[in-house]
């Protein structure tokens, strides 16, 4: 009896995926709860897991296709139907029985690198777990990608994880080694001419040798998120009367805070103190003061939101993510950096979930931790607010009439004008550098 994997259901919005990677091959003999495939939707990457023991029979999509949730992907057969008369098993035989043999592979000897291939033989031989690089699982995703833009051939790549598949730390590995000096390899004159009379590229004289003129290019095609991000920040700009203000903060008294209480608040809640709770919290006591900033727009509605769940923009290997802190207002400093501490950490492994990043009223994105003095943050739909914080920078400011330097940090606040007025984005904007400016505020107001 053999048993159909199908697309489980992805979340809210999200229709279809693409196969991202196979985890076995056809033949494998599966366990379950073991993960076959690894589908790659528009937010994050979900893995389908076998519901019972037995062979992949079949897999009917290949790694680069889209599918949609509870399509047909594979086949799973009872481990029973694939063991011989004999007794013993042989998956790999009984999944090739019905096919014709194919005919002897005529390989030419090409030195070394051929004497590191296994000989040809017998299918059954060359699926013993032998260690070969031909028995690896596929590898990872990232191992892929990463090989690709360096222009390596993954397959001389040999996996270091029990069970041969290639990940990250190998191709950097691999990459670092091929590095290491080595003897220089001597210019081989004999080249084949092409047979066209045109050749593609036209070599040049440079002091007296032949160099060729080339300016290399790659394509390498956008992943799935990528995709989506594209497509939705175009869309932000296409249906939002999206505008943006700027202030500037003095950032002396949070830093004075972070200073004398880094050490004792570490100890007592084991997590740094960072600005991420500063901001949420000031974010959180001017959205209270101007509930339209918490808004969203539905047809010729203005939906006035009465919770406080903060997106927290967070770059990631595959585009820029936006988890969400929940019920932010009712946090306390410790729950917020922690909470935000570990959504970072999973979104750059790529471990969140659908939950955690859908919803959010108001999303806050920092570009200070790359550098970034200013920037017009785009919105995330059909969010109305987003706030946008920057480097901070030891400038000169006056104050009570004399001129003195401050850590000084430029907001901008984008907002959708058709609901937000100019001047009430401006004194929202205010409120958060008067909160953050008077941190004994910010504390009355969370």
């Amino acid at each position: 009896m053999s048993t159909e994997v199908r697309v489980p259901t992805l979340g809210e919005s999200i229709v279809d995926a693409t196969i991202a990677s196979w985890q076995k091959k056809e033949g494998d003999q599966v366990r379950r709860g073991e993960t076959l495939v690894e589908l790659e939707t528009d937010k994050v990457n979900v893995e389908v897991s076998a519901e019972q023991d037995g062979v992949l029979q079949k897999i009917v999509k290949q790694e680069g296709e889209v599918v949609s949730v509870d399509e047909v992907i594979a086949v799973i057969g009872e481990e029973a139907a694939a063991t011989a008369t004999n007794g013993t098993s042989a998956p790999v035989e009984m999944a090739n029985a019905q096919k014709p043999t194919p005919p002897p592979v005529q390989r030419q000897s090409t030195g070394a690198l051929e004497a590191m291939r296994p000989s040809t033989g017998s299918l059954e031989a060359q699926r013993q777990p032998t260690g070969a690089l031909d028995v690896q699982r596929p590898p990872s995703p990232l191992a892929r990608r990463i090989a690709a833009e360096h222009n390596l051939d993954i397959s001389q790549i040999r996996g270091s994880s029990p069970h041969g598949r290639v990940t990250k730390d190998d191709v950097i590995q691999y990459m670092e080694q091929s590095t290491q000096p080595t003897a220089p390899i001597p210019r081989v004159s004999t080249v084949e001419t092409p047979t066209s009379p045109v050749p593609a590229v036209q070599p040049q004289q440079v002091g007296g040798q032949a160099a060729v003129s080339a300016r290399p290019e790659e394509r390498v095609r956008m992943s799935r998120r990528r995709q989506t991000i594209a497509q939705r920040l175009v869309e932000a700009q296409h249906t939002a009367a999206m505008l943006t203000t700027f202030n500037e903060v003095d950032m002396s008294a949070i830093m004075e805070v972070r200073s004398r209480r880094k050490e004792s608040f570490k100890e007592r809640h084991n997590v740094s103190l960072g600005f991420m709770s500063f901001f949420t919290k000031a974010v959180v006591g001017a959205l209270k003061a101007f509930p339209r900033l918490n808004a969203e727009i539905q047809g010729n509605d203005m939906i006035l939101k009465r919770y406080y769940d903060i997106g927290i923009a967070v770059g990631a290997e595959e585009g820029l993510v936006v988890p969400v802190v929940r019920d932010a207002d009712r946090k306390s400093f410790a729950e917020i950096e922690r909470e935000i501490a570990d959504l970072a950490k999973r979104a750059r492994e790529n471990k969140l979930s659908l939950a955690e990043l859908l919803g959010g009223t108001f999303t806050i994105t920092n570009g200070g931790v790359f550098g970034s003095l200013l920037s017009t943050p785009i919105l995330n739909g059909p969010q109305v607010g987003i706030l946008g914080m920057h480097k901070i920078e030891q400038r000169p400011i006056a104050l009570n009439g004399q001129v003195v330097i401050r850590p000084m940090m430029y907001l901008a606040l984008s907002y959708d004008h058709r609901i937000v007025d100019g001047s009430e984005a401006v004194r929202f904007l205010v409120r958060i550098k008067e909160l953050l400016e008077d941190p004994e505020v910010l504390l009355l107001e969370g």
